[in-house]
């Protein structure tokens, strides 16, 4: 491209960025006129000429009759237009007069305007214009107007020519003092709009004419070019002389670094309004009360003319569609569809962004349409991830979209063309579209086949390259293929090596991707795979995985592997978690083994009392259920304990009390009686400790030998923390057993009554005096367990009291 023609472009693409070339008064004009002939020029029109070929003579008269009036008369401009189009490449001398003549006539608006159009359109046109120098004089005469419209046309057209075809013509017109001010300021925007030194050197000459409008509009028009305008004729004179010398590559060069900054100038201007006009469109939307009213604004500023506000629209629908639960209004969706063949790349590009969550909308087959045709590459691959994401819901149960089998073989092809791309990324897109499109029936063996195939092929040549990213993300899609119900068996016969040789290899994510893919084909298969050696893997994420799977469907072999990893703190709780899983489907005979082993005294495993009494209940559970009694026993004695010690006196005393009642020796019941004792007084439950007492003294006399007096002595040696003896001897002052003089002595010894003091009768006033049994004061809590405080036992009745006791032993039971 020469220098002349590089600057043309710059120079033209300025003019359009420039703001207004014409005094206020007349530009004011020229916008209400352009408003009143809106349907004669249409913007942006886009004229596509065909060349026809030469008809035979007989047909001549009719097929130009047909296009001359449809030029004059067509339904629409851009139909004139395309009419004139093809009048201008005709051979025909006549068709070539019918467009002068148009030109020059004025009743006709239209009519002309669609004969510059076309006039205009050629410039691009590579075949040429026979005799095209015809049209030169009466597009001057256009110019020679008041209207400001069509001057404007004319002058764009003229373009076609070469400057030196129109330059005389146009100084002429725009010297001439006996024109019409609006066709002097015609002639100058056909100047502005020519590249080149002599048209400057006429617009400056302009500066000092007698017409007072043409010298403000040379001087608008000299600074929207970035040209310097002098502050009086001698200074103007000078520059006249200096652009003269330079000639004319100078100037094109100086033309070119000033149109530069011009453009840079503006665009920042354009950049900065057009930010504060986003940004009030962005508080109105926010500033908008209900939903209604959004979706109106959007459906509105959707479909505006500027693609920024297309984008704001497209982000504002993005953002409803994530952030918000109300759905988006019905409207909306055939809008979005429509926006994929959108003239604006990034309309195009955030729609195809959008649409891949919105799958529920019907746009399968216009986004394969546009697929087809899109120039852009990164547009084109999100569209096809929106495709996918299209055909995959519209497969899917209950999906209410009605889509042929060919569009979705349609879209598999087009993903295994991305699928073998050499590009990392389309090759992922492409296996993910697979995978999910695989995940339905409809397909046939062979098919299913040659598309699994194709991943595996792309993973070998991914793995001879060493692209781990790549590799990783194909055995994602490979692992999800395994997961899903249609087609799982040839996948996992394909893919179940590939995974099993990936187990080895060095990369942490291929590994992991491995590890589920086997997962997924089959959890038995995959933990004796995976036992040994990957429960110590260095992937956090495998650890976890094999050692869940444990849980899910390890057995007896696996409990020992999984008590060495309880000593590694990062996966701990993990283990545990699967252990008691592995416990609740174990028989009694391994509850007991481990039961054995937790229990030992040399045991690197050290349960705490949370996980030990949640092992505990669950061999109780088995126990009981396979009716092991003496194990049972075992494991509630165990148990009892476990709460003892956490202060969880209630459960304590139901195991201690059920203990005692199922135990067949008199020295376990003996046990058991005092355990029982102990937890009541350690709780500080007087009432219950008071009563299980009386319900011993009715069966028996206490001696110094017996559990209870012996506890008795050492709890008052030394009381638990947060009791009180006191409150305890008062209560047991109130029992009153008759015949049990050893009770007797004991209760004085503890008391410090004489024999004689016990042996008088109790007055009523003495009665009165006897110390009432005080409040135990709170037992202090353990860290972690809160205990847990039964219901008060009121004091058995004498008579009912023994058979209680006798059959429970439990002083609870005497009630």
């Amino acid at each position: 491209m020469t220098l002349l023609k590089i600057t043309k472009w710059l120079f033209l693409t300025a003019l359009i960025l420039a703001a207004g070339c014409q005094p206020p008064a007349q530009l004011e004009q020229a916008e209400i006129e352009q408003v009143e002939v809106e349907e004669v020029v249409q913007p942006e029109v886009d004229v596509q000429v065909q060349a026809h070929a030469q008809p035979e003579v007989a047909e001549i008269g009719t097929q130009l009759k047909i296009n001359k009036e449809t030029l004059l008369g067509g339904a629409t401009q851009r139909i004139r237009t395309d009419a004139a189009g093809v009048m201008l490449l005709s051979n025909e001398l006549l068709a070539r007069q019918i467009l002068i003549e148009t030109l020059l006539q004025s009743e006709n608006t239209q009519a002309r305007a669609a004969v510059c159009k076309a006039l205009s359109a050629a410039k691009d046109l590579q075949e040429p214009i026979k005799s095209k120098e015809d049209f030169i004089n009466p597009l001057i005469e256009m110019l020679k107007t008041s209207d400001s419209v069509h001057g404007k046309l004319a002058a764009e057209a003229i373009l076609l020519f070469d400057f030196e075809q129109t330059y005389g013509l146009l100084e002429q017109t725009a010297l001439a003092s006996s024109l019409p001010v609006q066709a002097r300021v015609n002639a100058m925007y056909a100047l502005k709009l020519q590249p080149d030194v002599k048209a400057i050197l006429t617009l400056m000459k302009l500066l000092d004419d007698s017409e007072g409008s043409v010298r403000l509009a040379s001087e608008s028009i000299l600074l929207a070019l970035g040209m310097p305008v002098g502050k009086d004729a001698e200074t103007r004179l000078q520059m006249i002389d200096e652009l003269r010398r330079k000639g004319r590559y100078q100037f094109l060069r100086d033309w070119l670094i000033r149109q530069q900054a011009q453009i840079r100038k503006m665009g920042t201007e354009l950049g900065y309004w057009q930010k504060k006009y986003l940004s009030a469109l962005d508080k109105i939307y926010d500033e908008l009360s209900d939903d209604a009213a959004k979706g109106k604004f959007l459906v509105e500023h959707l479909q505006v003319d500027k693609a920024s506000v297309r984008l704001l629209a497209l982000e504002k629908v993005s953002q409803w569609r994530v952030g918000t639960k109300s759905n988006l209004p019905a409207a909306i969706g055939p809008i979005l569809i429509e926006l994929v063949s959108d003239t604006d790349r990034q309309v195009r590009l955030k729609t195809a962004s959008l649409l891949s969550l919105m799958v529920e909308l019907d746009s399968s087959q216009k986004l394969l349409q546009q697929i087809a045709v899109e120039p852009d590459d990164e547009v084109k691959t999100e569209m096809f991830v929106a495709l996918g994401g299209a055909c995959h819901y519209a497969f899917s149960a209950n999906s209410g979209v009605k889509l042929g089998i060919k569009i979705r073989k349609q879209t598999l092809e087009l993903a295994a063309k991305y699928v073998t791309d050499k590009d990392p990324v389309k090759s992922y897109k492409g296996a993910k579209v697979i995978r999910r499109l695989l995940g339905q029936d409809g397909l046939s063996s062979k098919e299913t086949a040659r598309y699994i195939n194709l991943l595996a092929g792309r993973y070998d040549v991914a793995r001879s390259k060493g692209d781990v990213v790549l590799q990783g993300e194909l055995l994602n899609a490979m692992a999800g293929l395994c997961a899903q119900n249609s087609y799982k068996a040839e996948s996992s016969e394909l893919f179940g090596p590939i995974f099993e040789a990936a187990l080895s290899d060095e990369s942490n994510l291929i590994r992991e991707t491995a590890v589920e893919g086997l997962i997924y084909i089959d959890k038995a298969m995959a933990i004796r795979l995976l036992r040994k050696g990957f429960a110590e893997d260095s992937s956090e994420i495998i650890r976890a995985r094999v050692i869940g799977l444990a849980g899910e469907v390890g057995g007896g072999e696996d409990l020992v592997w999984l008590a060495e990893r309880m000593q590694v703190a990062s996966d701990s709780e993990a283990v545990w978690q699967s252990m008691v899983k592995i416990f609740a489907r174990s028989g009694a005979v391994v509850l007991e083994e481990w039961m054995g082993k937790f229990g030992a005294e040399n045991s690197v495993i050290k349960l705490s009392d949370t996980q030990m009494t949640a092992f505990l209940e669950i061999a109780e559970r088995k126990a009981v259920a396979e009716g092991k009694s003496l194990l049972a026993a075992k494991i509630r004695e165990s148990l009892a304990r476990v709460y003892k010690r956490n202060r969880a006196y209630e459960r304590a005393a139901e195991y201690f009390g059920t203990l005692r009642k199922g135990a067949e020796k008199d020295e376990d019941k003996s046990r058991f009686l005092g355990e029982l004792l102990e937890v009541y007084l350690v709780w500080g439950n007087v009432e219950a400790a008071s009563q299980l007492v009386n319900n011993s003294l009715l069966e028996r006399d206490l001696g110094p030998d017996d559990v209870i007096i012996r506890l008795i002595d050492r709890y008052l040696a030394k009381p638990f923390e947060g009791t009180d003896p006191k409150a305890v001897l008062a209560a047991f002052g109130q029992l009153k057993p008759e015949g049990r003089p050893q009770w007797d002595r004991h209760y004085r010894r503890w008391t410090g009554q004489s024999e004689s003091e016990k042996a008088k009768p109790e007055t009523p006033a003495k009665q009165a005096e006897t110390p009432k049994a005080e409040p135990a004061a709170p037992v202090e809590p353990a860290p972690k367990v809160e205990p847990e405080k039964p219901k008060a036992v009121p004091p058995a009745k004498a008579e009912e009291a023994p058979k209680a006791e006798a059959e429970t032993g439990d002083p609870n039971a005497a009630k």
